[in-house]
């Protein structure tokens, strides 16, 4: 049987893009085109065992399959997060908790500027001159909650 044999029978051919598709996967991890590569399994398997279905059948199973195992895949990934050796990684303002930084713009009113690294920042907290340390404690609305050190 050659290639072109193969992709005429129609549950083969869903089974061959299900492989595609995981090959993907592994190739390009992330994607997420195991849970598609899922559904194209599933459409293969039900058309091999029911050869009467029409295309239009075909790409609507394909497309309920695939939308059932993204659901049952992101419902597991919900209850069974996997662990980061670094959870913070992706929330710079997380990581900046506990800094100290210097207040570069007195804080006044509540209100002033500080520097973290090589930017500044807006800052809320207590009445602060300029020069003086400052722990980070939190933040909202784009500006950082400091305390004094």
């Amino acid at each position: 049987m050659n290639f072109d044999q193969l992709l005429a029978v129609p549950g083969l051919a869903w089974l061959i893009l299900a492989a595609l598709l995981a090959i993907a996967e592994l190739l390009v991890p992330g994607v997420f085109l195991v849970f598609i590569a899922a559904g194209a399994a599933v459409t293969g398997i039900v058309t091999l065992l029911v050869p009467a279905f029409d295309l239009v059948f075909e790409v609507f199973l394909f497309a309920g399959a695939s939308a059932a195992a993204v659901a049952v895949g992101r419902r597991w990934y919900r209850t069974n997060p996997v662990p980061s050796e670094d959870p913070l990684l992706n929330d710079r303002v997380a990581r900046l908790i506990g800094q100290v930084v210097t207040v570069v713009e007195p804080i006044v009113a509540g209100q002033g500027r500080v520097k973290v690294g090589d930017g500044e920042w807006l800052a809320n907290g207590p009445d602060t001159p300029a020069g003086a340390h400052v722990r980070i404690t939190g933040a909202r609305s784009g500006s950082l909650d400091v305390e004094p050190a």
